[in-house]
C-alpha cells in the first residue's frame, strides 16, 4: 500500500511586496539581531532566481540560526512565507529563500571559504582602459 505524498507549496502574497520593501525588512532583521558584515548584491540580469542576495555573518552557530529566524519573522510580518530555509540544523550556513531576496547567513570561516561576494560580483568592475595609469607604487615592485 502506498500513501499519497503531501506536498506543501509556499506562495507569496498576492500582490507580493516589492523587492525593495522585502529587502528593507531583511535589513531591519539583520540590524536588530546584530548580524556582522552585511553585504547586499543586486543580481538582476545575472540570474533569474532572485533580485537580491544578502550575505551576513553570525558570531556562532546559535547566532547564525537566530539571525535566520529573525529574517523569517520579519518576512512573515509582510505576509511572505519563506520558499525554503536550508542549513538550520548545522547552522554554519543558513539560506533563507524569500523569492525576490535570498539571505545567506554564515559563520565567518564558511563565508570566507565559499566567497559568495566574489562569485556574484565578478565582472561588476569596468575593465581598465588602455593607457590608464598604474596604481601608485606599481613601478616600485619592478626595481
Amino acid at each position: 500500500m502506498t500513501a499519497q505524498a503531501h506536498v506543501i507549496k509556499p506562495q507569496l502574497p498576492d500582490p507580493p511586496p516589492s523587492p525593495d520593501l522585502l529587502l528593507g525588512h531583511v535589513r531591519n532583521a539583520l540590524e536588530e539581531i546584530k548580524a556582522k558584515d552585511v553585504v547586499e548584491i543586486d543580481v538582476v540580469g545575472k540570474t533569474s532566481v532572485t533580485d537580491f542576495m544578502v550575505i551576513a555573518s553570525g558570531t556562532s552557530t546559535r547566532h547564525v540560526k537566530s539571525i535566520a529566524d529573525e529574517v523569517v519573522k520579519h518576512a512573515k510580518n509582510v505576509g511572505v512565507m519563506p520558499l525554503g530555509v536550508e542549513g538550520e540544523r548545522e547552522a554554519e550556513w543558513v539560506l533563507v529563500d524569500l523569492g525576490d531576496v535570498i539571505c545567506h547567513v554564515m559563520l565567518p570561516r564558511v563565508r570566507e571559504f565559499y566567497a559568495l561576494e566574489r562569485l556574484w560580483t565578478v565582472g561588476d568592475q569596468p575593465p581598465d582602459e588602455p593607457g590608464d595609469a598604474p596604481p601608485p607604487g606599481a613601478d616600485d615592485a619592478r626595481e
